[in-house]
């Protein structure tokens, strides 16, 4: 692997921490990208906050030999389908919008409240959610056995993950669920009220919501809130961005001013909305405001980080969730180096994977019951959706070619499980 960048510190801290070879130069540059290993390099990822820079990389890359290429593009107008044809035409196999994506994941959690990961899968028929037992889950204190009894014979949920302190395993029948694990559940989509109170959440709906921070993610956040008929207020540093985003964004109020300012943070009423996301370029601004805010009333508050050392320290401090860009991009990346899978989600909490795959035609799986499958320790079938119908997979399920799979696995296992489904 090898990584581009003209930024020779960050290349320095890399070369630290990770055993790549790293580049000094340009992504369009043909030199650097020889000098890189391109020439029959599997994948291409062209990832700069540039949308031309990405577009020529991908240009030069494929010429000089990459097999497949991943580009970032922000541009609305290089999102539409004449111009995605386009980029096909000249090698690009994938294209992702992290700020977009980010603002979908936001959206996503303040939609339910009181868990730190939400993901849809299967056609939207499938939800995957991450959260920690607190004393008032019903969950706790109950083996996965127990759980299990209750809710048959037709499950509509999985317990399919715990992250117990520094470590996450794939938990069987005899696990006793703790308060303070860390909690994926697989469910379908209709169950999403049984799981809020099975985990113990106020599924209260927001009525405001301030965004700290305007850049681009937060004013697609914005559009996005106020379509779902929500009161947005949006404050923003920089003088000409706020004066930009009171003009694009309507009826949503704007508020110049920095979003560690106590006084200013008071006047806009920052304890009087339901959440609070922070989402500036500024790791340590975003914790504090969330701090500040949670303090003086706000419900729920989410950060968006870049410095994924501080994981760690936000639930112990009391920011109730927290995201990073760079989730939406590795997700979508993963999804080429898994190959053969219809989705991944990868998380900030722990290290299992969920993947998306479908059954194959007349491989092995075909026809088979869950239980016959030589599934590793490590990896399970969580759920599957035929003919649009989502079902929580159990031992005698059968499966047939055709049915989309979502499967939680640890890395270890994930060759194992494509060779086990096809």
């Amino acid at each position: 692997m090898a990584i581009i960048d003209k930024n020779t510190e960050k290349l320095r801290r890399l070369d630290e921490t990770l055993d790549v070879l790293t580049v000094a130069g340009s992504g369009s540059d043909p030199d650097v990208l020889r000098r890189a290993g391109i020439v029959g390099a599997d994948l291409l990822l062209a990832l700069t906050s540039s949308d031309e820079a990405n577009v020529l990389a991908t240009m030069l890359g494929r010429s000089l030999g990459a097999e497949r290429a991943v580009v970032r593009i922000e541009s609305e107008g290089l999102q539409s389908p004449a111009a995605e044809a386009v980029l096909r035409n000249i090698g690009a196999d994938l294209f992702i919008d992290p700020d977009g994506e980010t603002a979908r994941k936001v959206l996503e959690l303040i939609d339910f409240p009181g868990t730190d990961e939400v993901n849809v899968m299967a056609k939207d028929k499938v939800l995957v959610i991450g959260a920690t037992l607190g004393e008032d889950a019903p969950l706790a204190g109950r083996t996965l056995e127990e759980i299990g009894e209750e809710f048959e014979p037709d499950w509509a949920f999985m317990v399919a993950a715990i992250g117990r302190g520094d470590e996450t395993f794939i938990p069987r029948r005899d696990h006793r669920l703790e308060v303070g694990d860390h909690v994926r559940i697989v469910a379908k989509r209709s169950a999403r009220q049984l799981i809020s109170d099975l985990l113990g959440l106020d599924r209260t709906a927001p009525k405001k919501v301030m965004v700290l921070g305007g850049g681009r993610t937060g004013e697609l956040l914005a559009r996005s809130l106020r379509r779902h008929g929500i009161d947005v207020r949006v404050m923003e540093r920089d003088p000409v961005r706020a004066r930009l985003l009171a003009e694009n964004l309507g009826d949503v109020q704007v508020i110049e001013g920095d979003i560690t300012d106590d006084n200013l943070l008071d006047e806009a009423e920052v304890g009087r909305c339901e959440v609070v996301v922070a989402m500036t370029g500024e790791d340590d601004a975003n914790i504090l405001a969330c701090l500040y805010a949670k303090k003086h009333g706000t419900r729920e508050t989410i950060a968006v980080l870049h410095r994924l050392a501080l994981l760690d320290l936000l639930s112990d401090a009391g920011v109730d969730a927290a995201l990073s860009p760079r989730t939406a991009t590795a997700s979508a990346v993963m999804r080429f180096v898994r190959g053969d899978v219809d989705a991944v989600a990868t998380f900030l909490h722990g290290q299992a994977e969920v993947l998306e795959l479908t059954v194959a035609q007349d491989h092995p799986a075909d026809g088979s019951l869950v239980a016959d499958l030589d599934f590793p320790k490590e990896a399970l079938i969580a759920a599957f959706v035929r003919d649009g119908v989502a079902e929580i997979a159990r031992g005698r399920s059968r499966l047939t070619a055709g049915d989309r799979l979502v499967v939680v696995s640890m890395p270890s296992c994930v060759d194992e499980v494509h060779r086990i489904i096809g």
